[in-house]
């Protein structure tokens, strides 16, 4: 494999090509990220089970670190949901109940997806995210967004809740019904009515925000925490201390799968929501730099003991709407983000878990996709159980590699091979299959297996061409045709298979000729010596060629 070192500093270019007059939409984008960050990444460090201003970390160094690299120039960067489920569903087992170690070990994540990102884009692994199929994705996200949701259902409801799956969640859930705390509950719920309000009269503004700040306001005046409605607490105020990770790799079984998944989906949510925005504003995405980008952004977080980040749709679309034209936005949100940590966290501390609950509730709605879903069911009942395979978090992500990888050679293993007939009144053959009513040829079979004939499934093809034969009994047959015009590539295992299939018929009386060939298998045949056989193979040969010849009859 190729291992090349080239890179490019992108700010060294959108900085020589700034202009005046995006520094006012960059620096509201700035200031309108960083208000929408606040309250959504409390709520996600809320969810990945550690510090809220953690959270906060992530976006603040984050979006430094890939600002520095990457080559988007909408791309935010910060937690998202399902990487914080990610780590929390992984991360509790590594800690054994040690809150310490649970923070270092999240942090030491966020250092190996760095680690991970250069050896990615060394080796020049990018293209790799194309194996997992977008019907395994939806999968994963619809896992990811039902186990989310599983989780803040307790808060919204203000109930302890528990469990370590979605099913004992349920579970646990559904015996705390009666302890129900109304007070939170409806809390809760006017915070995702007004949150879902917001969202659709004034999209693209940091309606999170205003909410939090509501709600804050309202449970402060009315001295709701002494009726035990649950709030986040204190948030430490000053800037996070940067260091190196307090664990080695050795000291955490388990810490490179745990990294490897959160680097897969990083990877994917952010090259996604990065292509999306390029291509609006028409600029070129390096989509293997974006790896160091990403890396640059999970190292700069790691310093800051955070845990992984990623660029996400969600967020990026508010820093593009709010005015963003190149990275300074981001720089912009971390300098605000910087401020709000140093002065204002003491006005989070009346903050509702119920709210915070409401914000990811409704921030991982559009995970779900149910019409994908049934329309998979519908039309392609394969490309379902591929979704169903990605319903887990972590598993459900390093096993969608593995399964795009099975659903290919699945699909490519047992091709469909089309036996020919004439269309009535014509000179051109198709599928007798799916057109019974064309004409069959006498004495002649002729097949076109409608994939690239490879290892994987050139023992299928000849099964079915024996199938064939046999059906068509011993006599009557004397020329088999195999048309290769639906296959784009041959390997040697394919040209093997039809020197097999030719030694069977010759033992027959029984010609066999090849057409259709691609000028590359052409090649190929050609040089394995398959051309003599066939009695040569010529890209002019066709099928109405050959029966005219041979002087056939339909």
């Amino acid at each position: 494999m190729k291992v090349s070192f080239g890179v490019r500093i992108p700010p060294a270019r959108w900085l020589a090509e700034y202009r005046t007059a995006w520094l006012p939409g960059d620096l509201a984008a700035g200031v309108t990220l960083a208000a929408y960050a606040i309250p959504v990444s409390l709520a996600y460090a809320g969810l990945a089970g550690v510090a809220p201003q953690v959270g906060v970390y992530g976006y603040l160094l984050g979006g430094l670190g890939y600002a520095l690299v990457g080559t988007s120039r909408q791309l935010a960067i910060g937690p998202t949901s399902a990487i914080s489920l990610m780590i929390a569903g992984t991360v509790g087992a590594m800690a054994e109940g040690d809150a310490q170690r649970y923070a270092q070990i999240a942090s030491l994540t966020a250092f190996t997806v760095a680690a991970l990102c250069l050896l990615a884009w060394a080796l020049h692994l990018s293209a790799l995210t194309k194996l997992i199929s977008n019907s395994i994705l939806v999968g994963f996200k619809a896992g990811a967004g039902l186990t989310i949701a599983m989780t803040q259902l307790p808060s919204l409801l203000g109930v302890t809740g528990g469990g370590h799956n979605f099913f004992e969640r349920a579970v646990l859930l559904a015996g705390q019904f009666g302890d129900i705390h109304y007070l939170a509950l409806a809390v809760g719920l006017a915070a995702v009515m007004l949150l879902a309000l917001g969202e659709r009269l004034l999209p693209g503004k940091p309606v999170a925000l205003g909410v939090v700040a509501l709600s804050i306001l309202v449970v402060s005046a009315l001295g709701l925490p002494a009726l035990g409605l649950a709030t986040t607490g204190e948030i430490p105020a000053g800037l996070p201390a940067l260091h190196g990770p307090a664990l080695r790799l050795r000291d955490v079984e388990g810490i490179v799968p745990l990294s490897a998944g959160c680097l897969l989906l990083a990877y994917i949510e952010s090259i996604s929501a990065a292509r999306t925005f390029a291509a609006s504003h028409g600029y070129a995405l390096d989509a293997r730099q974006e790896l160091l980008g990403i890396g640059a952004a999970n190292l700069a977080t790691a310093l800051g003991q955070g845990y992984p980040v990623a660029g996400g749709l969600s967020q990026s679309a508010v820093n593009d709407k709010a005015g963003a034209r190149t990275p300074l936005s981001l720089v912009v949100a971390s300098m605000t983000l910087a401020l709000c940590l140093l002065f204002l966290t003491g006005l989070l501390q009346n903050l509702p878990k119920a709210v915070l609950a409401a914000v990811v509730l409704t921030a991982v709605a559009g995970l779900v996709d149910f019409p994908a879903l049934f329309r998979m069911w519908r039309v392609s009942r394969l490309d379902f159980y591929a979704a169903a395979i990605a319903l887990g978090v972590l598993q459900g992500i390093l096993v969608a590699a593995a399964a795009s990888i099975l659903l290919l050679l699945a699909r490519a293993s047992r091709p469909h091979v089309a036996f020919l007939g004439r269309i009535p009144g014509t000179s051109s053959y198709s599928d007798l299959g799916r057109h019974p009513e064309n004409e069959t040829l006498s004495g002649v079979i002729a097949f076109r297996p409608e994939a690239s004939l490879i290892y994987v499934n050139a023992d299928a093809v000849l099964q079915a061409v024996h199938d064939r034969l046999g059906a068509a009994g011993k006599s009557g047959i004397r020329m088999v045709v195999c048309d290769l015009s639906a296959s784009p590539y041959l390997d040697l295992a394919g040209a093997r298979m039809l020197h097999e299939l030719h030694g069977e018929l010759a033992a027959r009386g029984i010609a066999l000729r090849i057409i259709g060939a691609h000028g590359w298998a052409r090649d190929l045949l050609r040089a394995d010596g398959m051309d003599a056989k066939a009695g040569g193979i010529e890209r002019t040969a066709t099928l109405d060629g050959l029966l005219k010849e041979e002087g056939s009859p339909t």
